[in-house]
């Protein structure tokens, strides 16, 4: 504590007298007025007491911040109430995240005070009085009050008394204060005896008792501080145990478990209803309990819960056990149980069965999918009903609920867990899971469809005499009443498949047969009327009545089916036991919380919008204008259509393959139009929800920045408790400067801003003995143009800040308690490799040969003015090392220009020293204090854990700041103040990182926590210890279960032990290895345990806090509703329940720290901020919101009480946050999201990165929508809430599948229309000629509505496309104004943003795809650096073209023919969307298109394309090849040397994936090749049919591929052992070159072939192209689909090449191998000319950018936004180096243009020259 006085304090040292004085005290960071009255023997001053302050006005009226200008004095002293500066003077121990290592304070005030331009007082600082540290003692003595010397348990007699301190505290007394109170229930020291004989009884842990006692405790006196102790307990019995909310409850009720029963001759029963009275009974019950029972169930509880370990996951298993241990136990019984015995008995048995689930005894990973796996919800729904629990058998096959319920408990260990547990829904792999869970969407849409498009296709059923069809209006109605029937049928499917995935009981076959015996007459009743209405009467009056019924009843149909659950659907449960089933899977699947009427009318009215402006304008611009087209199709009649086996059928059939796809094509964008609509009426409401929260700026009557002192006063401070002391305006001084200040202290502001931005005393001009508290002019210059001054730094990080902290005050916030009453609330950081703290040589040295900057001057282009201030606070440092010592006690206004006497004494001292090393690396000297604070600067700028750790700490210094301001009567002695502070900060929170991987750290990992520890002694972690079996037989199934595991805590009051290890607080022994899952969901279990107090908040270790945020957190815990209860009323009954359901998750904002490092950082901030903030704010209005991670915060009771904070089976629960929130939202918890408040977090920065976050995100989604969750709300949650779920989660990835499916579709259709338009002559239009004008010329086909509708297809695809854009926009318009809007938009879409979306739209579909048809889903480490490395191309190439170059490739051959047949300009946007799939991992490489390095790259390429085939290499085409095969393949089991082979993909997934579609897409392809070829005149019959040239042109390459490989891999077995005796690895690699050579060759002779017999037509033979490719891929695929096994190593290629077939390790399959690798050898000759060609083209187009002049630069530009003055230098090479990259880059430059200039002759030569060569014509060919 430091107290510094007034200079109008005076003190005399001649005499005794006690002179009064003014001086501001501090503890930490937090400052508050005292009354100093000193003598020489007395230092000591005491507080004013609160009559001091008698005078002052009592309200908390905002009119007092302003018309207060001066503090008076009362009782005699000068008023000195807040110093402009104090906060400036802490400690050097809490200087903030620099740690020690930062400038005194008495250098920060010199800076500070020459910016101020007064002549002020002179300010004296006194010696600082060192903080106590007695929490750590009153720990050590807790944990050795309970101990155990050579004995494996407790008991009572080994219970010494709890210890005192000197003030006869008792360590409890200090720990729990609110609860050791008189009035408590029960003491600390009955619940620790309740406690010990729990633990005695069953067994428990040593270490997990004292866990979960200190665990119960915190609880409790954190309920105790808002209210009564009694009342603390019984609601925390009642949340637990007894209560309406807690699940135990629900699932006692669920499960019958009936043990508790009503008295029958009660005269208030009500004998009709039992159910009423047994709940009625059991309230009664709870509040009967004395308060002993209450805490014995309460421990009984968690401390099964402690040792539960995985079984976490299972909370309805746990639930039983408890009941089981619960009705064992005896509280009199002296029984003492070994420790351990409980985690032996009950936890080991159920962890073995669940980890030889997916695991083996070795360890390695079962091969089973997910509906194989028996897993955690498989094993928890066993417990949902009586009857899942009555299939429980002990060994000796009786039944376990046969046993008497007091003697069940003991026979757990004997129960046959593998015979009991079963599936209860199977995960199969399959799309028909998206029919099932969103059966509504497809009724609404395609139905929707089905009658738009019929009513206007009339032209497909009515006669072609128009007089006629004019009369047949019946069958129009009929026709269109048909779709009651298509609805019926989805339903009907989705039954059917329904009962795929929910196994088939008898009950559930009942089920079924009921379902379809109201379906199938329903079907009937909407489909008969049709066949008397086309077949029997066409046009009567009878006919139009039936017709007109049949549509009604179809409308009803359809309505039914969209709004009735499919759950709903004729539901009967006659039997009572039905009921109960029914009721339990009500309570665990479908107990949604209510929305507020208000919301459920914004979620009603936000679709009722969507879907009224989708069906209006889906009817005008997709339907409507589809009926031209149709009609066109529909009777087209083509001619002069002749083949030589398909005869003129091609005609007749041709039209009709068009009309197919066209409806298909518009029955997607069908589905995207929803989609759009839905973007914009989300933003909309969204928008208009920020206009009434009041947080867009564009609201006129909130005045954000003059109104903000106001605001901190009234929103962030407990106005209603807080006993006045200061005046308001010096309470919000104290803030405000905290938070100036602590920007300072990052850097972020310079001394000049601090100076113009401080509340600050100055002299009061009409009374000299007072002085006022001025105001900064910042608050009212903000809103008033005519103030110049410059406050900040423009569009700097120190601005945003400021603006969202006065942004959000404008919000509604609910009203804060008092510090010592808020809730206990922890933060958990799970952490597994992230970094913690960059090293020296990360920050200094460039990262690989391809980084041409290092990281730390990165970071200086990306922050200068923060460096800038970096380095002056570091040569400050420096100086004050320096011996000439510092005027401490000199006068500050000597200051002038800038410059004291010390400066210019320190000037001449260091006149000869270049300051060059510290602008350059931060230091000028290697000592610690230096480097580390460069460390430190850089690791605040980046994705580090130290970033993390240091925000979030910043709670422990808010809650101080707010206790000292609020309550500055209670530290009466400055000795006891910092101890005080202290205490309350750790009462109310802690930070537990889950380091799941520090006892493998190594030493430099563990010195970076070690770091944290000094900073933050009371920073958690816990751990996995693992002891290995020291055995050294090689048995590895024994070795596997004799090794042990433990969660093991510890923190930075640990002693330190002689191996450098630090002695644990906590070690609990688990039943095994608690990582079964992805690792991050089980490394949060672990950790769990450790958590303290009634709140969680789950923070990722790339996030970050700041202090104005964290000042907040009252306010965010409040909105948890749980301030106090109500006394009146009994937690126990169903009136205590809060309206709607308990808040179970807040959620809250993230800003992305990232979004001004170029195109992509930015590009992932206005994702978050459409998705985390715009779409979040109307979702969790409308109740659609879930759980996404980071930064939310959840109650620990309710969660950790069903299932934890994520799931964790391996795979299916890949995203494991949102299935948190998916089962709170089951199970009746509310989630909200807040406004106010947000956390950092930073993102994927490289195009690498980014696009495995979406590969992990999309493949997640895949898994999800396998999952049981989606299943349960999909068919359960009413129609409103139902889309609101499916559009703001599957709906989007959905969406994206469809985009694509639009493009390929499109492609498709031109192709189509291009083949129907180029044998044809096309109608002349005109506009003016009437409907019944004849065509003119004569015989023309009139396809111009066909490319009108086009037109309108091109125009729609572009609109889904740049509303993407919207949501950001209209984001950034309300929160930062139209010019920023404009401004952020402008530089995306300069910097082809547009380019990413579409390529991340392509990559997020193709991951979903490959999921669904493969699996394969895993934990992808992302990566979370700068991206300034460039990415070799063959690396970039390999990553993306099976997911987008393919794609693009063959649509850019398609949308070329189009182009040359049909062209129009609206083709032109494709052509964009064509070349962003092939060349945006291109585009957004860094340095791409330096031409040194990109020469140098194409090295590298070739390489890449030769190696990989004499040994085996990790990066090589080949390695490629078989890496895309093994994803249908999979690796052969004993091949493999991983834990995780890639398994087979099942053929019923992949055949319509890979046989079907390829097989489609060929036939659509041929079939237009052939139509084009089969025009010809009457009066000429086709020798042949086109069909043998395009069988030809496909097989021929392969065959001779065959015959070349047959003759290589023989000459390979007969040289190849001779060869490698002197070549080695070159005889592989060199037969593979000549063979990979051929198969180039060869595909240019039949391309040349194919251009020949078109008569070098060029877009016949693109056409040909491209029949022939679909032809061969689908051969390709289908063969990949029948192949076997791969060797995981390459064995087989290997022994392919260099014909060594022996010591390949291929043992037996060295006999089988050579046929399957022959035939894989055939697929990789037929695949390699095409990425050979490929590959070449886009080098080709890449390198004409190359060679423009300053590409690089402007490049650069695009990709960084840094200005060309600031961009990265060139690489520094050594002379020689640079001599061989230009000797390179000229000779593989000249072999570039050679290759590009042959591949462009193959196209244009033959083109020029081949209509000339006259002697080709006379060729008589089978082929032509």
């Amino acid at each position: 504590m430091r107290a510094i006085d007034g200079a109008d304090a005076q003190h005399d040292d001649s005499s005794n007298q006690i002179v009064p004085s003014v001086s501001i005290m501090q503890v930490g960071n937090v400052y508050f007025c005292r009354a100093n009255t000193r003598s020489p023997n007395n230092h000591n001053g005491s507080l004013l007491s609160s009559s001091a302050h008698q005078n002052q006005p009592s309200s908390r009226s905002n009119e007092s911040l302003e018309t207060d200008s001066s503090i008076p004095t009362t009782h005699g002293f000068n008023a000195a109430d807040v110093d402009s500066y104090g906060h400036v003077r802490d400690d050097i121990h809490s200087a903030g995240r620099y740690l020690r290592y930062a400038p005194s304070t008495e250098s920060l005030l010199a800076q500070l005070e020459n910016k101020r331009h007064r002549n002020h007082a002179r300010i004296a600082a006194m010696a600082t009085v060192p903080t106590a540290n007695e929490y750590n003692k009153y720990d050590k003595e807790f944990h050795s009050s309970i101990t155990i010397n050579n004995s494996t348990s407790v008991s009572n007699d080994t219970l010494v008394g709890l210890p005192s301190d000197s003030r006869g505290e008792t360590a409890a007394g200090y720990r729990y204060p609110s609860w050791s109170l008189t009035s408590a229930p029960c003491s600390a020291e009955e619940i620790q005896h309740m406690f010990v004989h729990l633990t005695n009884t069953f067994g428990f842990q040593l270490h997990s008792m004292q866990n979960m006692y200190d665990h119960l405790m915190v609880m409790l006196d954190s309920r105790a501080s808002r209210m009564s102790p009694l009342s603390a307990l019984q609601s925390l019995h009642a949340e637990y145990i007894g209560g309406p909310i807690a699940n135990y409850r629900q699932w006692y009720f669920a499960a019958q478990q009936q043990g508790i029963q009503g008295d029958g001759n009660d005269e208030n029963q009500d004998n009709s209803n039992p159910e009423k009275n047994l709940k009625e009974a059991w309230e009664s019950a709870m509040e009967n309990l004395s308060n002993t029972e209450r805490v014995q169930q309460l421990g009984l509880w968690l401390l099964i819960w402690g040792e539960a370990s995985n079984l976490r996951f299972c909370p309805e298993a746990l639930c039983f056990i408890f009941k089981c241990a619960s009705d064992a136990y005896d509280p009199n019984t002296k029984t003492v149980a070994s420790e351990g015995e409980f985690l032996n008995r009950v936890i080991q048995p159920l962890y073995d069965f669940i980890h030889n689930q997916s695991y083996k005894a070795d360890g390695k990973k079962r091969e089973r999918d997910h509906d194989d796996i028996i897993g955690y919800d498989d094993i928890n729904q066993l417990f949902w009903t009586k009857e899942g629990i009555s299939r429980l058998k002990l060994e000796d096959k009786r039944k376990l609920m046969e046993i008497p319920e007091e003697e069940r408990y003991f026979f757990l260990r004997e129960v046959r867990w593998d015979k009991g547990f079963t599936k209860t829904f199977k995960e199969k792999r399959s799309w028909m899971h998206l029919a099932v869970n969103f059966t509504r969407v497809w009724i609404i849409h395609v139905v929707a469809f089905w009658y738009y498009i019929s009513a206007n296709g009339s032209a497909l059923y009515l006669s072609e005499d128009k007089e006629e069809a004019e009369n047949e209006l019946p069958v129009q109605l009929s026709i269109v009443a048909l779709g009651g029937g298509v609805a019926t049928l989805i339903v009907l499917l989705a039954c059917l498949v329904e009962y795929i995935y929910v196994p088939l009981t008898w009950n559930g076959a009942g089920m079924l047969l009921r379902r379809l015996t109201f379906l199938v007459p329903i079907f009937l009743l909407n489909t008969c009327p049709s066949i008397y209405c086309l077949y029997f009467d066409r046009t009567s009056g009878i006919a139009t009545a039936v017709s007109v019924i049949q549509l009604l009843i179809s409308i009803a149909t359809s309505l039914f089916f969209t709004i009735v659950p499919q759950s709903q659907l004729f539901v009967e449960r006659s039997k009572q036991q039905d009921k109960y089933k029914a009721q339990a899977y009500k309570t665990f699947t479908a107990n949604f919380p209510h929305l507020k009427r208000m919301d459920r009318a914004t979620s009603m009215g936000l679709w009722i919008c969507v879907f009224g402006c989708k069906l209006l304008e889906s009817y005008f611009f997709l339907a409507l204008s589809f009926k031209d087209p149709v009609t066109v199709m529909a009777r087209m009649q083509i001619e002069n259509c002749n083949d030589a086996i398909f005869g003129s059928s091609l005609c007749s059939y041709m039209p009709f393959v068009a009309l197919v796809l066209m409806i298909i094509m518009d029955l997607v964008l069908f589905f995207l139009d929803t989609y759009l609509w839905y973007v914009v009426w989300n933003t909309v409401f969204s928008v208009a929800r920020s206009f009434y929260l009041g947080i867009s700026i564009w609201t006129p009557w909130r005045n954000m920045y003059s109104r903000l002192p106001k605001r901190i006063y009234a929103k962030m401070l407990a106005v209603s408790e807080l006993e006045m002391q200061c005046k308001p305006r010096v309470l919000c001084s104290q803030i405000w400067n905290a938070f100036i200040i602590a920007m300072y202290r990052d850097h972020l502001l310079s001394p000049d801003h601090v100076a113009k931005l401080l509340y600050q005393q100055v002299p009061d001009i009409s009374n000299k003995q007072q002085t006022s508290l001025e105001e900064p002019t910042f608050f009212v210059a903000q809103e008033d143009i005519a103030y110049e001054t410059e406050y900040y730094p423009q569009q700097s990080e120190a601005e945003r800040r400021m603006r969202f902290f006065a942004q959000s005050l404008t919000t509604p916030m609910p009203e804060p308690l008092p510090v010592p009453s808020m809730p206990t609330f922890t933060v958990i950081v799970p952490h597994y490799s992230e970094k913690v703290l960059l090293t020296l040589r990360e920050i200094i040295r460039e990262e690989d040969q391809n980084t041409r900057i290092t990281l730390l001057e990165y970071l200086k282009r990306l922050h200068p003015f923060e460096w800038e201030n970096f380095v002056k606070d570091t040569k400050v440092l420096a100086d004050e090392s320096v011996d000439i010592p510092l005027n401490r006690g000199g006068d500050l206004s000597t200051y002038e220009e800038g410059k004291s006497v010390t400066d210019s004494e320190r000037t001449r001292v260091h006149k000869d020293t270049d300051d060059l090393p510290f602008y350059c690396v931060g230091f000028k000297s290697s000592a610690p204090e230096y480097t580390l604070r460069t460390r430190i600067w850089a690791s605040l700028r980046t994705q580090t854990l130290y970033r993390t750790v240091t925000g979030f700490m910043n709670y422990d210094k808010a809650i101080k700041l707010l206790y000292r301001i609020e309550q500055p009567d209670l530290f009466t002695n400055e000795k006891k103040a910092d101890h005080d502070l202290d205490q309350m900060a750790n009462r109310k929170f802690r930070l537990v990182l889950a380091m799941q991987r520090y006892a493998d750290f190594n030493k430099e990992e563990k010195e970076t926590v070690e770091i944290l520890f000094k900073a933050y002694p009371n920073l958690q972690i816990a751990y996995l210890e693992k002891i290995a079996n020291n055995n050294d037989n090689g048995d590895d199934k024994k070795k596997q279960q004799q090794d042990t595991y433990y969660s093991v805590l510890i923190d930075g009051h640990c002693p330190i032990l002689a191996d450098g290890t630090r002695s644990p607080k906590y070690r609990i022994r688990l039943p095994g290895n608690p990582i079964l899952g992805d690792g991050k969901s089980d490394n949060q279990n672990h950790a769990l345990i450790f958590y303290r107090g009634e709140y969680l908040q789950l923070i990722d270790a790339n996030q970050d806090n700041y202090l104005e945020e964290c000042l907040k957190i009252r306010n965010v815990l409040a909105e948890f509703e749980q301030k106090t209860y109500r006394s009146n009323i009994s937690p126990y009954r169903s009136s205590s329940v809060p309206s709607g359901g308990p808040v179970a998750i807040v959620g809250a904002r993230e800003y992305i720290f990232s979004e001004n490092i170029g195109v992509l950082g930015d590009i992932a901030a206005g994702k978050e901020q459409t998705f985390g903030t715009l779409s979040q704010r109307i979702m969790a209005t409308i109740g659609g919101r879930l759980h996404y991670g980071h930064p939310d915060f959840l109650n620990g009771v309710f969660m950790t009480t069903r299932g934890g904070v994520s799931k964790a089976q391996k795979g299916l629960h890949l995203n494991e946050d949102i299935y948190a929130g998916m089962n709170a939202f089951e199970r009746g918890g509310r989630i909200k999201h807040v406004e106010y408040y947000q956390c950092g977090k930073g993102r994927d920065l490289g195009m690498g990165s980014i696009l495995n976050f979406v590969t992990k995100i999309g493949t997640g989604m895949g898994e999800q929508m396998l999952s049981r969750e989606y299943y349960y709300i999909g068919t359960q949650l009413p129609l409103d809430r139902f889309l609101t779920f499916y559009y703001a989660h599957p709906g989007f990835h959905i969406n994206n599948i469809f985009i694509m499916l639009s493009v390929q579709l499109f492609m498709v259709v031109t192709l189509v229309v291009g083949a129907l338009a180029m044998p044809a002559t096309l109608c002349e239009f005109n506009p003016d000629a009437p409907e019944d004008a004849p065509l003119e010329p004569d015989g023309c086909y009139n396809l111009v509505p066909v490319f009108d509708w086009l037109r309108r297809v091109v125009i729609s695809i572009f609109v889904i496309f740049a509303i993407s854009f919207l949501p950001l926009f209209l984001q950034e318009l309300n929160e930062r104004g139209f010019l920023r809007a404009i401004v952020r938009l402008a530089k995306q879409l300069m910097s082809f943003s547009p380019f990413f979306e579409i390529f991340v739209t392509q990559c997020y579909a193709d991951s979903i795809l490959s999921n669904l048809s493969y699996g394969g889903a895993r934990y992808i480490a992302t990566g979370r650096g700068f991206a300034t490395s460039r990415i070799p191309f063959s690396q970039l190439f390999a990553r993306f073209a099976d997911s987008s170059t393919y794609f693009g490739a063959r649509s850019f051959l398609m949308l070329l023919f189009g182009c040359m047949v049909i062209w129009m300009p609206h083709l032109i946007y494709f052509s964009v969307t064509v070349l962003a799939l092939v060349l945006s991992p291109f585009i957004f490489n860094p340095h791409q298109f330096a031409l040194v390095d990109f020469l140098v790259d194409y090295r590298e390429y070739l390489r890449w394309l030769s190696r990989g085939n004499g040994t085996s290499h990790s990066s090589s085409w080949i390695g490629y090849c078989r890496f895309k095969r093994t994803k249908i393949t999979g690796v052969k089991r004993k091949s493999s040397k991983v834990n995780h082979a890639q398994p087979r993909a099942k053929l019923t997934v992949v055949f319509f994936t890979e046989i079907i579609l390829p097989v489609c897409m060929a036939a659509i392809c041929t079939i237009a090749y052939l139509f084009v070829h089969s025009i010809t005149p009457d009066d000429e019959r086709p020798k042949s049919s086109v069909l043998i040239r395009v069988v030809a042109l496909s097989m021929g390459p392969i065959g001779l591929n065959a015959a070349v490989l047959g003759g290589l891999v023989g000459f390979s077995i007969l040289i190849g052992p001779l060869a490698s005796l002197c070549c080695k690895v070159k005889f592989g690699s060199s037969v593979a070159v000549i063979a990979h050579t051929w198969s180039i060759i060869c595909f240019i002779v039949f391309f040349q072939l194919l251009y020949f017999l078109e008569s070098w037509r060029f877009d016949r033979t693109l056409l040909g192209v491209v029949a022939v490719a679909a032809v061969q891929r689908a051969i390709i695929k289908t063969i990949t689909v029948l192949l076997t096994r791969e060797f995981n190593q390459g064995e087989s290629n290997q022994a392919w090449w260099t014909g060594r077939w022996y010591r390949q390790g291929l043992g037996w399959h060295a006999l089988s191998q050579p046929l399957r690798e022959y035939i894989c050898k055939i697929v990789e000759m037929t695949l390699f000319p095409t990425d050979f060609f490929l590959a070449h083209y886009i080098l080709f187009i890449l390198f004409l950018v190359c060679l423009i002049p300053g590409s690089d630069k402007w490049h650069s530009f695009m990709l960084f936004w840094l200005r060309p003055s600031k961009q990265v230098g060139k690489h520094v090479y050594s002379h020689a180096q640079k001599q061989r990259r230009k000797r390179i880059a000229v000779q593989y430059g000249l072999l570039l243009v050679i290759v590009c200039v042959l591949l462009l002759a193959i196209l244009i030569i033959p083109a020029v020259l081949g209509p000339h060569l006259n002697f080709l014509k006379h060729l008589s060919l089978p082929l032509l």
